[in-house]
């Protein structure tokens, strides 16, 4: 399953594709920030997002998208910008007929790190885990658009749960597992994947 995680922003939007293979694996296969210079007006920021976003789908062609879903802000021109980026890229994705999940911060946390209140650092750390990259995305767009990937793979599949049941093959290990808190059982799959997989070492800036 290939999945490209959207951090929507009208200034920086991440943009992250994932691949998770039927053993769980879970690969970098590209991430990367789009921007788009304040001077410009908003259609043609628009534009600019929207250009870099179909040219990322056309190449790598993804089989899901997954995007944050925009929550209410102190500040109503970030969440503007937001809602407009998140609406570009519905439309890209329904024109492919691509399926699109919206998940919120949260729950992106708790996927990744098995704390729905996990710092930005936190889940910068894990996601490094998870695919095996030897340093944090930079920056935290980067990082926060692959979280989205990795978030919908597992839990439209699965992966964290199931890493963890063939981690604990024997009923001792079965019982160790079950007293594990949900960091700890997130923090147990993705040393599996990672050690399974051997997983992309390269981070695009």
């Amino acid at each position: 399953m290939r999945v490209l995680g959207i951090d929507p922003g009208l200034t920086r939007c991440g943009v992250g594709v994932v691949d998770v293979a039927p053993d769980r694996t879970a690969t970098l296969v590209d991430v990367v920030v789009l921007r788009s210079p304040a001077e410009l007006a908003t259609p043609g920021r628009l534009a600019r997002i929207a250009d870099g976003l179909e040219a990322i789908v056309e190449e790598h062609r993804p089989n899901a998208v997954a995007l944050e879903r925009v929550f209410a802000r102190s500040d109503v021109s970030t969440i503007m910008g937001t809602a407009q980026i998140s609406g570009v890229a519905m439309l890209i994705a329904e024109r492919r007929a691509l399926p699109v999940a919206l998940h919120t911060p949260s729950e992106v946390k708790a996927a990744i790190t098995g704390y729905g209140r996990a710092d930005k650092k936190q889940v910068g750390a894990m996601v490094a885990r998870i695919l095996g990259l030897e340093a944090v995305p930079k920056p935290a767009d980067a990082a926060d658009a692959l979280a989205l990937a990795i978030c919908h793979a597992w839990r439209t599949g699965g992966v964290a749960g199931a890493a963890i049941a063939d981690a604990a093959a024997s009923p001792r290990e079965r019982a160790a597992a079950a007293s594990l808190t949900p960091a700890q059982r997130a923090w147990l799959a993705a040393e599996r994947a990672a050690t399974v997989s051997g997983a992309a070492r390269r981070v695009k800036e």
